[in-house]
């Protein structure tokens, strides 16, 4: 089992990029929201029916009911504790300095600049040049 990078980016004012990346930072789920959504409402989604022995996030994801959603797939949950949680969880800090692929994930898609700077008006505009940026990144 390899291990999984969560995270999101905006793109734009009125929309969120959720993705899921492997172990070599290659897209594996992609899901457009509306930007007031919480990260946390669609990270159940993203790691749905996938297979990994960790799971990597940022505080954003931090919830007790989505590392239990981890733990019952067979997986461990990497995310730090939220500053203000009253039990804190321990984490592995090593495994952890992985989840910079997520985020050099997000810099390869924004090289191009329809994403960056979201010229389409539609979503499904622009989640479909979203997915052929994916392809691109997939084949480099």
């Amino acid at each position: 089992m390899g291990h999984q990078e969560i995270g999101r980016s905006r793109g734009g004012l009125t929309t969120k990029l959720h993705v899921a990346v492997d172990a070599l930072g290659n897209p594996l789920r992609i899901i457009l929201s509306a930007g007031q959504i919480a990260d946390i409402e669609q990270a159940a989604a993203l790691i749905q029916d996938q297979a990994a022995g960790f799971v990597v996030a940022d505080k954003g994801y931090d919830s007790d009911a989505f590392v239990n959603t981890i733990t019952m797939q067979g997986g461990q949950a990497v995310i730090p504790p939220r500053s203000n949680r009253l039990n804190p969880r321990t984490f592995d800090r090593h495994i952890y300095k992985s989840r910079n692929l997520i985020e050099r994930f997000f810099s390869r898609i924004k090289q191009f600049r329809r994403i960056a700077t979201r010229y389409d008006k539609l979503a499904k505009s622009f989640l479909s040049l979203v997915h052929l940026a994916c392809t691109i990144v997939w084949l480099a």
